[in-house]
């Protein structure tokens, strides 16, 4: 396999989605920051649902994006949280994965805080192979070619073959 082929992580995403602002929202991106190490921003309701008391553009979650070597370790620590285990459907076909913990207490390292309560938080992988910047780019964007894709199959193996995790 060249090096063109290889899949390498882009980037990945951690989010906690509260709901509502205020103090529940601050507990969150409080938590989201010391799990991450870096600066949480909030997440924006998209529409207004008024039977969730819900306003368009108001804040309703906090996430963080990390990359490089800070994105392995996390995941490294987020998988012990669900036991190197993750199921064939929490892979897409473009090559994503997202899991959720469903208690930060879970996280190594992590210990019950009870001003913030228990919260779990959502981790999204994004996988591609390299020269897929071609498909973002602001000068003469080109669609990426098939084999220049991450499919499921070559993600469950990147995953089992870096993080060496269990795909029931």
């Amino acid at each position: 396999m060249t090096d063109m082929n290889q899949v390498v992580l882009e980037k990945v995403t951690v989010n906690i989605g509260v709901g509502q602002g205020g103090q529940p929202l601050e507990n969150a991106k409080k938590l989201l920051e010391q799990l991450t190490g870096a600066k949480a921003i909030h997440t924006l309701s998209r529409t207004r649902n008024p039977t969730f008391n819900l306003k368009k553009g108001e804040p309703i979650g906090v996430k963080v994006t990390l990359r490089g070597t800070p994105a392995i370790e996390f995941v490294k620590k987020a998988l012990v949280a669900r036991e190197n285990k993750i199921l064939s459907r929490n892979f897409d076909r473009t090559g994503n994965v997202a899991f959720g913990v469903p208690e930060y207490i879970d996280f190594p390292g992590m210990k019950y805080i009870p001003e913030i309560g228990i919260l779990g938080f959502d981790v999204c992988l994004t996988l591609q192979k390299p020269g897929a910047r071609i498909k973002r780019r602001k000068v003469a964007p080109r669609s990426l070619p098939q084999k220049q894709r991450v499919n499921q199959a070559e993600a469950e193996a990147y995953m089992k073959k870096t993080f060496a995790v269990n795909v029931v």
